[in-house]
């Protein structure tokens, strides 16, 4: 226990009592001692900072208090029993703004956090005659610390804060030490100016101007120097805190890394567009679906239509007169408008000089620039168009006398003559008896496992057939093969096959 100062005791004096109507209604706690290390009295609030409802509950005397209440720093390290703050009163000792959480007896979690300090009073002759014990309940304060500790280390958002007395770091986050690969100590030790978060802000003599003045610094684009090398581009703003009384500046960033690798990457893809668009040989025109107006042509465009870029970019294609009549633009207009793209349509078209040619068109919708836009691609077909056109009548004048020509010739003329009311491909004649029975079986409905366990053979010995079959009738699919030979009268039921027990079978699929 420490040495006891030769105290006159105050405990019969009149003094105590007036003391007591003095202090009564303070808001801070007091507690007085007497030199014999007794408690004289406390105020109502330092009885409820301790809960307990009179003095008695406290501890007779300084060694009781220490029995009933654990007092222990900030750092959880329990105070030895002379560092007690009531101990240190007694003692004699001036002390203020000593912090300490303080547990009951007993129980391992701390209720409150005192913020105590001592005042000796003295006599006549000043000799000490009553000490003090003046304590503040800062336990909300430093619950509020202590959740924005545990906030701002959980916080993903990198952050650091700086004192503004030294511009020192004093708290740097997980955040900011995976953003930039800093080591936290290394951070913890240096400045803001040996780490530089405001490196290459775009505002940057603002930002400096705020950061002295200890007042908000603006969202800005910055860009950090990393530790391992390279940069990170970073928007970066400061909110001015006070920690622990001292005036902070709280920095908070954002990654705009992934942004920059986006934009990079779009970049990148535009110029890899622009170049395919002007090199390409089929003719690309790029427009918008507000007027329909030419953005831009490539050189097969220009090459096409007979006009320089300078002459149709910009122009709306009605003012451009592009299409044979206004019927035409009016139906293809309408169906850009309502989204439907173009697939192949054959179009005619008039050009520069008055020239009116087959051209087949295609549409794509596309975004550039965030703005809505459609992709046009055309491609000339009138020297195709000329050569059919020629073929036709020399079958019509050879179909005059056809005397001499097979019924089989007469068929492919006439199929040639009309495409549009025959699809083209071989006849079923053209067909093995192998392939006609596949054929059959897929009219039918049957998929190639069916097929093969009907005619007895292997899946690749079936899909083989189907493959020759699609390549003389040319179609892909098995509807289309099964429309193509509906549309020649063969249904596949005048066709038996035989089934792999030997008997023939027209049943259908189920």
């Amino acid at each position: 226990m420490a040495d006891v100062l030769p105290l006159k005791s105050l405990r019969d004096s009149a003094d105590l009592r007036h003391l007591r109507q003095i202090i009564t209604g303070l808001d801070e706690g007091v507690i007085l001692v007497d030199p014999d290390q007794s408690i004289l009295w406390a105020n109502d609030a330092a009885l409820g900072m301790h809960g307990v409802e009179s003095v008695g509950a406290l501890g007779a005397t300084v060694d009781e208090y220490r029995q009933r209440f654990q007092l222990r720093y900030r750092n959880n390290h329990r105070l030895e029993d002379n560092d007690y703050p009531i101990e240190r009163v007694v003692s004699g000792e001036r002390f203020s703004q000593v912090v300490v959480e303080v547990a009951v007896a007993g129980e391992d979690a701390p209720r409150w956090v005192h913020q105590v300090r001592s005042l000796v009073l003295t006599d006549d002759q000043d000799e000490p005659e009553c000490l003090v014990m003046i304590i503040q309940d800062v336990s909300a304060q430093f619950e509020a610390e202590d959740r924005f500790e545990q906030s701002f280390n959980a916080n993903p958002a990198p952050a650091v804060i700086c004192r503004l007395c030294d511009l020192r770091f004093v708290k740097v986050n997980q955040g900011f030490i995976d953003m930039t690969g800093h080591d936290r100590q290394a951070v913890l030790s240096r400045t803001v100016y040996d780490i530089d978060v405001l490196a290459r802000a775009e505002k940057r003599d603002l930002a400096k101007e705020r950061l002295c003045e200890g007042r908000t610094i603006p969202q800005m684009e910055a860009e950090l120097d990393l530790p391992a090398g390279g940069t990170k581009l970073v928007i970066v703003a400061g909110q001015p805190i006070d920690m622990g009384d001292q005036p902070c500046m709280l920095f908070t960033f954002a990654d705009l890394e992934p942004r920059r690798k986006a934009e990079g990457e779009l970049r990148q893809s535009e110029e890899r567009f622009t170049r395919t668009f002007s090199l390409a040989p089929v003719a690309l025109a790029i427009g918008t679906l507000d007027g329909h107006r030419l953005c831009d042509v490539n050189e097969a465009f220009a090459d096409l239509t007979g006009y320089a870029p300078a002459e149709i970019v910009g122009r709306p294609l009605d003012e451009a007169e592009l299409w044979e009549t206004p019927a035409l633009r009016h139906a293809i207009e309408a169906e850009i408008e309502a989204g439907v793209a173009i697939r192949d349509r054959e179009v005619r078209i008039r050009v520069k000089d008055g020239e009116v040619i087959d051209c087949i068109v295609s549409t794509e919708p596309i975004s550039l620039g965030g703005e809505a836009c459609v992709l046009w691609a055309m491609r000339d077909i009138s020297t195709r168009k000329a050569s059919e056109r020629e073929l036709v009548h020399a079958i019509e004048a050879v179909m005059k006398d056809t005397s001499w020509l097979s019924r089989s010739i007469m068929e492919k003329l006439a199929r040639i003559r009309a495409p549009q009311l025959e699809p083209q491909g071989v006849g079923l004649d053209e067909l093995t008896p192998r392939e006609r029975e596949v054929l059959a079986l897929i009219c039918r409905g049957l998929d190639d496992k069916s097929i093969a366990r009907t005619l007895d053979v292997s899946g690749n010995t079936v899909r083989n057939h189907v493959a020759r079959i699609y390549s003389k009738i040319g179609v892909n699919r098995r509807n289309a093969a099964a429309a193509w030979a509906r549309a020649r009268g063969f249904d596949g039921d005048s066709i038996p096959v035989p089934h792999h027990d030997g008997q023939f079978s027209r049943e259908t699929a189920a």
